[in-house]
C-alpha cells in the first residue's frame, strides 16, 4: 500500500486537529475543516488505509482516529514545518536570558528553564555540566571581611563556579594570597579530578611551605567540589503543566508521570542525546512513565563544547513544530550568553 500525496495531506490534517483538540478525528471533521477536494467517504477509506499502515489508531469502533507514534514520527521527520517565533517571543527570550547573565551559570540555565516552561506550557528539564568531567580553569584565594576567613574560588572550563569560605589560623595579606593563588593556578590549571594525584598534591604542599594551614584547608574543599556525587544537577520547571492536558486527567497516569520526574536517573536518561535537536516519541523513550510522552531536547554549549542538555516533555500530541522553534531559539541565545560570559581561550 502506497503512502501517496493524498494520504499525507489527510495524515497532516488529522495530526494538526488532534494536537489542538485531543479528540479523535473523524472523516467529516476533515472534510469540513480542511479543503481536500474529496468526499468524507473517500477520506474515511483513506483513514482506514492509514490505520492499516500503522499511522493512525482507533480507540473505539465508533470513534474517529488519532495519530499513532509511527504517525507522529513520520510527521516530525518528513512533514513538519518549523515556524519562526514571534517578535514578542524573541524579545522575551533575549530579555530573560540577558538579564540573568550577571549571575552564575546555574542561574542563567535556571532562567532559561523557567522561560521555556512558560512559553511552551510544558515541563522543562535541564541537565547541567558535570564538574567531575571538567578541567580547572582558574583558582583564587580572596580575603573577606571576617577575621581568618578566605574565599576559595574554583572556576572550571565549562563555566561552573564554586565558592567556598575556608577558615585559617591567622590573617594573610592580599599580596600573599595573590602569590598563593598563582601557585595553585600554575599547578592545577588544565587538570581534572582524576589528574590531581599524590605527586601534584605534594608539589603544591612544598610550594606552600609556611602556609600549611591554608594548604590543609583548601585541598579537602578542592576534592569535595570536583568529586561530589557526579555533580550533575537536574533542574525542572512546569511539572504541574501536565495537568492542563486532558490525557492526564486520569489520576494514575498523572501519578506515574510525576513519579518518573521524581527519579533523577530516569530524567537524566530522557535527556541523553548528543544532537542539536532530538525528538523521542512515546515508547522510543524506553523509560517507565514516559511511554505516552514525547521529549524534545537539545544540547547547549560553551564555546564549541557541549556542556549540558535541555528538554521539554509532554504528551505525544504536543505542538512539535512550535516547541522545536522555541527550543532552538532559546538554546541559540543561551549558547551566545554562556560563551560571551564565561568562555575565553586563556
Amino acid at each position: 500500500m502506497e503512502m501517496d500525496e493524498r494520504k499525507i495531506r489527510i495524515l497532516q490534517a488529522i495530526i494538526h486537529d488532534y494536537i489542538k483538540t485531543a479528540e479523535p478525528v473523524g472523516s467529516r471533521t476533515i472534510a469540513r475543516k480542511y479543503d481536500m477536494g474529496i468526499s468524507s467517504a473517500t477520506i474515511r477509506n483513506e483513514m482506514a488505509d492509514l490505520e492499516d499502515m500503522g499511522y493512525l489508531e482507533q480507540l473505539h469502533s465508533s470513534s474517529g482516529r488519532k495519530p499513532s507514534n509511527k504517525g507522529y514520527r513520520l510527521y516530525v521527520d518528513k512533514l513538519m514545518h518549523v515556524p519562526d517565533i514571534t517578535q514578542e517571543e524573541m524579545y522575551m527570550i533575549k530579555q530573560h536570558i540577558l538579564n540573568s547573565a550577571i549571575f552564575e551559570m546555574d542561574k542563567i540555565i535556571k532562567q532559561a528553564t523557567l522561560l521555556l516552561s512558560e512559553l511552551t506550557k510544558l515541563t522543562c528539564i535541564v541537565k547541567t555540566p558535570s564538574v567531575s568531567k571538567s578541567y580547572i580553569k582558574h583558582l583564587q584565594l580572596i580575603n573577606i571581611e571576617s577575621n581568618h576567613n578566605i574565599l576559595f574560588l574554583i572556576v572550571t572550563d565549562n563555566g561552573v563556579i564554586k565558592n567556598n569560605v575556608i577558615r585559617i589560623g591567622k590573617n594573610v595579606s592580599d599580596r600573599v594570597l595573590t602569590k598563593l593563588s598563582n601557585i595553585l593556578c600554575s599547578r592545577l590549571k588544565g587538570l581534572n579530578s582524576e589528574q590531581i594525584n599524590l605527586e601534584v598534591i605534594n608539589n603544591i604542599k612544598a610550594e606552600l611551605s609556611g602556609y600549611e594551614d591554608i594548604f590543609n584547608a583548601i585541598i579537602p574543599v578542592l576534592y569535595d567540589n570536583l568529586n561530589s556525587a557526579d555533580n550533575v544537577n537536574i533542574y525542572m520547571q512546569g511539572t504541574v503543566n501536565i495537568f492542563n492536558y486532558p490525557e492526564y486527567k486520569d489520576i494514575e497516569k498523572a501519578k506515574g508521570f510525576l513519579s518518573m520526574l521524581d527519579n533523577k536517573e530516569k530524567v537524566s536518561e530522557l535527556l541523553n542525546n548528543s544532537s542539536s535537536i532530538s525528538i523521542r516519541i512515546g515508547n522510543e523513550n524506553y523509560i517507565k512513565g514516559a511511554e505516552d510522552c514525547s521529549v524534545i531536547s537539545a544540547v547547549y554549549n560553551l564555546g564549541n563544547k557541549p556542556i549540558g542538555n535541555i528538554g521539554l516533555i509532554g504528551p505525544t500530541r504536543i505542538p512539535y513544530s512550535k516547541v522545536v522553534s522555541l527550543l532552538t531559539n532559546v538554546v541559540k541565545e543561551l549558547n551566545y550568553i554562556l560563551t560571551n560570559t564565561y568562555f575565553d581561550d586563556n
